[in-house]
């Protein structure tokens, strides 16, 4: 049996998926798309909205970006892109459905599919993407996507590497497209606390900060490891995308019949890192936030953590980090804290959370004792009045609509993509200190640890052709 006929996506079709990328090459050699007013967004769609277009259709997308998105009216989803021809057709059903119920028409819009999302990209009627896939498949289609000139939001974590995540955040910059990372915590719409507790503490309202604590859930271990067909609905080759060819079973991937349920591949480290990143990235931004590091990271770093001895799932359990970064502000970060992120200074303590809220009912850590969601070492600190003089940190109503309103204004969002592979990268230098069985010393500016060889083997992976940062216009790394 011959490569090819091993994995279905054959070299003839990585060709293809070059050739559909071509618009990538005359952009490189012409010059980057500049943003463009919203007068000429959509050009071929009714009132000029903004045409978007969606990637991967399960649960983060549809409980959260496609239900956030249908509230703008500037908006218009027109075409979606899942490997899983289930989650392309109802897809499909649920954004048109959608349409219909909002405009009674049931006419109103023909919701382009494709089972390849680089024939989404090649669309040049589409402005802009969300990117709603599981973490090995962000950073890829996200440089794609900025190569295209598409307006990119993406889902939290930016990467499954810190090599990758440097490579998107730069390709975005160079290209000029709106970006937005999907950490809706610095937002005010549902959780306004977060920018609140970060302003008092910008402003010195618990003293000089002297230490953050964060608390995190850890993901249980278990898995169905048994081999299965492969659905004939499902390009499975594709969804391993530049991660080791293995063989398919459901509890690796996603139910079939349930396309909000949480999938698998969250608890595998093939695919990402665990909880350090899945609720990592939201705690430790925001963390970033109150101690203005967002353009950097730790400078010391070092960890344990129990990973499971049996069962298909082997991303960390229990575990605690601690993280000291140049400012002198130490951060630790465990299984065993409350939810959320606890700031503390010289003169006090502020502790702000979502409450008993997580990203979606079945995440680790949803639901549970009753976590209030904003307090502090004494009640009065929450009421006090940030005057006109001091720091007032972005304001953003809602994450989505921020990243709409950026594209049309040409302004940065609030959780633009060098800051967001800061938060991303932080979690993952923690995630390496896990493996790690002594403290690790990180250069934030340079993105490499320090004299620590067996470390910085892990700011990347080998990426399996044909798919990868590395291979992207089919040119081998």
């Amino acid at each position: 049996m011959n490569e090819n006929e091993k994995h279905p996506y054959s070299r003839r079709d990585f060709m293809k998926t070059a050739v559909k990328s071509a618009v990538v090459t005359s952009v490189a050699m012409t010059g980057f798309p500049t943003i463009v007013p919203a007068s000429v967004f959509g050009k071929n769609a009714p009132s000029n909205k903004i045409n978007i277009g969606q990637i991967g259709c399960g649960r983060i997308a549809r409980t959260h970006d496609l239900a956030e998105t249908f509230k703008y009216d500037k908006a218009r989803i027109v075409a979606i892109a899942d490997l899983d021809g289930n989650r392309l057709k109802s897809g499909k059903q649920l954004v048109e459905g959608w349409y219909t119920k909002k405009t009674g028409n049931a006419n109103y819009i023909d919701i382009k599919t494709y089972d390849d999302y680089h024939d989404l990209l090649a669309n040049k009627d589409i402005d802009a993407v969300m990117i709603s896939t599981p973490d090995h498949w962000h950073a890829q289609p996200a440089i794609e996507a900025a190569l295209a000139g598409k307006h990119i939001y993406l889902q939290k974590p930016t990467s499954l590497t810190i090599e990758e995540g440097r490579m998107m955040s730069d390709m975005v910059r160079k290209s000029g497209v709106t970006f937005q990372l999907g950490s809706q915590q610095r937002s005010v719409n549902p959780w306004p606390q977060f920018k609140r507790a970060c302003e008092l503490v910008r402003n010195g309202r618990i003293g000089k900060l002297q230490s953050v604590q964060i608390g995190l859930p850890a993901d249980p271990s278990g898995g169905i490891a048994t081999e299965m067909p492969i659905p004939a609905n499902f390009n499975y080759d594709m969804w391993l995308g530049s991660t080791p060819y293995i063989y398919y079973t459901q509890d690796r991937v996603h139910s079939q019949t349930d396309p909000e349920s949480r999938g698998g591949w969250l608890r595998l480290e093939q695919f990402g890192a665990g909880m350090i990143t899945g609720w990592g990235v939201h705690h430790i931004d925001i963390a970033h936030w109150g101690m203005n590091t967002e353009h950097t990271g730790p400078i010391e770093i070092e960890a344990h953590a129990e990973f499971p001895k049996e069962g298909l799932w082997n991303v960390h359990g229990d575990y605690e980090v601690h993280a000291k970064y140049a400012n002198g502000v130490n951060m630790v970060m465990n299984s065993k804290n409350p939810n959320g992120v606890r700031f503390e200074g010289s003169n006090g303590w502020i502790f702000v959370s979502r409450g008993n809220v997580g990203v979606t009912s079945t995440d680790p850590g949803s639901g549970g004792k009753e976590n209030k969601a904003f307090y502090a070492s004494d009640p009065a600190i929450l009421t006090s009045k940030i005057e006109a003089n001091e720091i007032h940190l972005y304001e953003s109503p809602e994450q989505h609509g921020n990243w709409l309103d950026c594209i049309e204004s040409g302004k940065p969002t609030i959780s633009p993509a060098e800051v967001a592979h800061r938060s991303c990268s932080a979690c993952l230098v923690a995630h390496a200190a896990m493996k790690s069985p002594k403290k690790l010393y990180w250069d934030p500016k340079k993105e490499v640890f320090k004299d620590n060889v067996e470390a910085n083997k892990l700011l990347s992976r080998p990426q399996r052709y044909p798919y990868g940062t590395n291979y992207i216009l089919g040119k081998k790394s």
